[in-house]
C-alpha cells in the first residue's frame, strides 16, 4: 500500500500588505501560534486583523502584540479579549538570531501573513526596517517602470 503524501498546501487566512509598502523585508521566519480554542475557529473562519501588530523578543521568547481576532459567533464558553498577546513558538536558535538583530539594528518584528500548515496555525514573521518617505516613493517608482517594461514587453513577444 502506498505511502499517504503530506498535504503541505497552506491556507492563507490573512496577509499584511501594508507590510511592504511601510518596512524594507531583511528577513523572514515562520512561527507556529499558541491560541486558545475559540481563538482557532475564528482563524478558521478568516476572522483575522495582522495591520498595527508586531512581535517582540522577551528574554527567550517571543510575543506577538496588538493581533486582532474577532471573537468566535458561536463560543459558549469563556469570553476572550480580541486583542492580546499571544506567545509565537520558535526554535531556540531562530529566538536568538531574532534577539541579536534586534539588538544591534533598529528593526522591528512584523507578521507578513497568518495561514494554517497541516491544520498547525503559523505566522510568517518579518525582520523589518521602516522606510521613510523617498524610499516609499522609491519603490513605487520601481515597480511602475517594471510595470511598463512588462507592457511594453508583451505586445513584441506575441505570436
Amino acid at each position: 500500500m502506498p505511502k499517504k503524501e503530506k498535504d503541505d498546501a497552506r491556507t492563507v487566512i490573512a496577509t499584511n500588505r501594508k507590510a511592504f509598502h511601510n518596512f524594507e523585508i531583511l528577513d523572514t521566519y515562520e512561527a507556529g501560534l499558541s491560541l486558545k480554542g475559540p481563538e482557532v475557529k475564528s482563524l478558521r473562519a478568516g476572522q483575522l486583523r495582522l495591520e498595527g501588530s508586531y512581535a517582540r523578543v522577551d528574554g527567550d521568547e517571543v510575543f506577538l502584540h496588538n493581533l486582532h481576532i474577532n471573537p468566535y459567533a458561536q463560543n459558549t464558553s469563556e469570553e476572550l479579549p480580541p486583542v492580546r498577546t499571544r506567545k509565537l513558538l520558535l526554535r531556540r536558535g531562530e529566538i536568538k538570531r531574532l534577539r541579536d538583530s534586534q539588538d544591534t539594528r533598529s528593526v522591528t518584528l512584523v507578521p507578513l501573513e497568518a495561514y494554517f500548515l497541516r491544520g498547525w496555525a503559523k505566522i510568517r514573521l518579518a525582520v523589518a526596517k521602516g522606510k521613510k518617505g523617498p524610499d516609499k516613493r522609491e519603490s513605487i517608482k520601481k515597480r511602475e517602470t517594471s510595470r511598463e517594461l512588462a507592457r511594453s514587453f508583451k505586445g513584441k513577444f506575441k505570436t
